[in-house]
């Protein structure tokens, strides 16, 4: 270590440990940022995602990765606690209530460090470093104090909130001195940045609107999605929803939405499949989101649905990422509903799965990635009706609007974020 002239450093490395090797994560992240590593031969620091496991450095994929090891309290205290019961609610504009506690902001503090003391042994002179999200804003200002010769870029995956939220927050002073170690903060939305800039202009911003691996998700053979369809038992509208088992997502939402618009008889011969990955099972507000989504889906099909024939198809696990395009490809229209979402990058691939023109995507205009995905059937998450009217309007899609939407991702793809992020940085 020590000769890389481009390091990441991210809360988690880009592999997961399966039995006795390892596989590629799932994540936007990753998907983002292993293309540009690879072909810049640098190291990704992060943590490997076992509590309490100590590695060496190791190689994956043509990516050197060193590994940071988090004991249990630094996971209920850093990621659990400040990141993910403090950070994420406030972030995302108070969905829930944010805890406050000092212990976790001190675990924060601790676990921040240990990443920029490693990011600083990976780190060759000069080099470029990348720090990304929430959980580690404090890195750039104490990497920049041990190796004030490294570059160092960061960029916020999630929202960043309005100023008068943000000053909730009791640490918020210790938190904008540690992102002012940044030569550059990026940013999803000019929105995002405006907040920030709001709060100091000492430091250079941009926003980049991150992107999907464009090669990455292809459009299914015609006998995989038929295959779907009938096992869902063909319908003639097929929904689909992708998301991670959290809060923000709106998925209760889409579910009422679907049992209203069912309850007025105004959707027929309707089938929807929701694929929610487990997030966070050990946090209070995820477990009651979790238990809310699975007595909709309960309710909806004992309404509605038939035996051998429900209309809500639920799958609580990780699907393969070269599964997801047959499930993309097969859906007439997809479901992206956030309250608020950085981005948002299932919404880039089911587009990126659709370059005939068919399909149609309903999307929240509170994700990230309503600002280019503007031909959507945009809807507001908070107001049932603006959902269910958007639904309706999707079950007659405009074909120019997608193809519209799948040349602009497919243009402006990871690639494309990363070159325009580290030319800019």
């Amino acid at each position: 270590m020590g000769d890389n002239e481009f390091v990441v450093v991210a809360n988690r490395l880009p592999v997961d440990k399966v039995e006795d090797h390892y596989e590629v994560s799932p994540g936007g992240l990753v998907a983002a940022l292993a293309p540009v590593l690879r072909a810049r031969e640098g190291c990704w620091v992060g943590w490997p995602g076992n509590i309490g496991e100590t590695l060496d450095p190791f190689e994956f994929g043509g990516i050197a990765l060193l590994p940071v090891s988090l004991d249990q309290d630094d996971f209920e205290g850093f990621y659990e606690g400040f990141s993910n019961s403090t950070l994420w609610p406030l972030y995302h504009d108070l969905i829930v209530q944010p805890e406050y506690n000092q212990e976790w902001w001190e675990r924060y503090v601790a676990v921040n460090r240990k990443f920029a003391e490693a990011a600083a042994e990976a780190a060759a002179e000069g080099a470029t470093v990348w720090v990304q999200d929430y959980q580690l804003q404090l890195v750039p200002g104490m990497l920049k104090a041990i190796r004030p010769d490294v570059t160092i870029g960061f960029f916020l995956h999630i929202p960043f909130p309005a100023p008068a939220l943000f000053q909730q927050l009791p640490w918020r002073n210790e938190i904008l001195e540690g992102l002012k170690g940044c030569d550059l903060i990026g940013f999803q939305r000019h929105t995002d940045e405006d907040n920030f800039r709001l709060l100091t202009e000492e430091i250079r911003t941009g926003t980049f609107p991150i992107s999907i691996d464009s090669g990455e998700i292809a459009v299914a053979p015609k006998a995989s999605t038929s295959r779907l369809r009938e096992a869902v038992g063909d319908p003639k509208h097929l929904l689909l929803g992708v998301d991670r088992m959290d809060y923000t997502k709106g998925i209760l939402q889409r579910l009422l939405a679907l049992e209203s618009l069912l309850d007025e008889g105004k959707l027929e011969d309707v089938a929807f499949v929701q694929l929610a990955t487990p997030s966070r099972e050990r946090i209070e507000h995820y477990r009651t989101t979790r238990r809310e989504v699975e007595e909709a889906i309960g309710r909806i099909n004992g309404r509605f649905g038939e035996v051998g024939r429900p209309i809500v198809h639920y799958v609580h696990r990780s699907i393969p990422k070269d599964q997801l395009g047959t499930y993309y490809s097969a859906a007439d229209i997809m479901l992206v509903t956030p309250f608020k979402d950085g981005m948002n990058l299932v919404a880039k691939e089911y587009v990126a799965a659709h370059p005939d023109g068919d399909g149609a995507l309903v999307l929240s205009e509170f994700a990230g990635a309503a600002v280019e995905l503007d031909q959507a059937y945009l809807c507001n998450p908070f107001d049932l009706e603006s959902v269910k009217a958007a639904v309706m309007d999707a079950t007659d899609p405009d074909p120019a609007r997608m193809r519209h939407m799948h040349d602009w991702v497919m243009e402006h793809d990871v690639a494309a974020w990363a070159q325009s992020f580290l030319e800019e940085l």
